[in-house]
């Protein structure tokens, strides 16, 4: 992914609500077996990340700053 697909993704996670994030979640989860190159694969595992530290946000605001 270029820089600005990562900060439109990231835009769009900090606007989306948790069901839509969860469903987009899935969506990778379920096309990873797809994904061919190694490139693809690479912006799947960064979106996943990506998810999980929007998620964990959520849930502790302080759980992101503390893990980097």
């Amino acid at each position: 992914m270029n820089k600005e697909a990562i900060k439109g993704f990231i835009a769009w996670l900090e606007g989306a609500q948790a069901d839509e994030i969860r469903a987009h979640q899935a969506f990778i989860l379920a096309s990873l077996e797809d994904i061919r190159t190694a490139e693809g694969k690479a912006d799947a595992r960064l979106a996943l990340r990506l998810i999980d530290e929007e998620l964990l946000a959520r849930i502790y605001p302080g759980a992101v700053q503390n893990l980097k």
